[in-house]
């Protein structure tokens, strides 16, 4: 296992982390659990650019690295179910896009397909994303809008995987 993929397993780990500091009783519970996915997001674009850079792309890598960034997430929207800060309906459509993609991407893999590696698409999902859930957070004025358009940008997006999945393994 090489330094990107140990950087994405740490990133899985934050998981429990994460859940730990957002429904702790500590007064600025939610700063530090921002600072938690602030980790998270710093250790994806680490391993992203030493991946690249230093040519340790891997198989396992390109199936690992968008798993911890969706298992990341979706922890997060669980988060914000559990304490009311969005729908189950916005939960659900998360949670089908993202599940959809791993689920997928792991049938794929295991059958000796190429997975997608990451696009410039799917970083910009991922950081619009991450702005969403930071609004929600700190419950911003029209996060839950803001986070509808980034779901429906996440549907599109997904449909570029498909057809570049498509497109790579005929």
């Amino acid at each position: 296992m090489n330094v990107p993929n140990i950087l994405t397993v740490f990133r899985l780990g934050l998981i429990p982390v994460y859940f730990l500091v957002f429904f702790s009783d500590y007064k600025y519970n939610m700063e530090v659990a921002l600072l938690v996915l602030a980790l998270a997001g710093l250790t994806d674009i680490l391993d992203g650019y030493l991946a690249r850079k230093y040519k340790l792309v891997t198989e396992l890598g390109k199936m690992l690295d968008p798993l911890a960034d969706k298992l990341m997430m979706l922890s997060v929207v669980l988060s914000f179910v559990i304490d009311n800060r969005v729908s189950w309906l916005m939960a659900g459509l998360l949670i089908f896009r993202d599940l959809g993609m791993i689920v997928a991407s792991v049938f794929y893999v295991t059958r000796g397909k190429k997975t997608v590696p990451a696009t410039v698409w799917g970083k910009l999902n991922t950081v619009l994303y991450y702005a969403a859930l930071v609004a929600l957070m700190f419950r911003w004025p029209y996060a839950e809008a803001y986070l509808w358009g980034v779901i429906i940008l996440s549907f599109v997006i997904s449909f570029h995987y498909m057809r570049r999945f498509k497109s790579i393994n005929i």
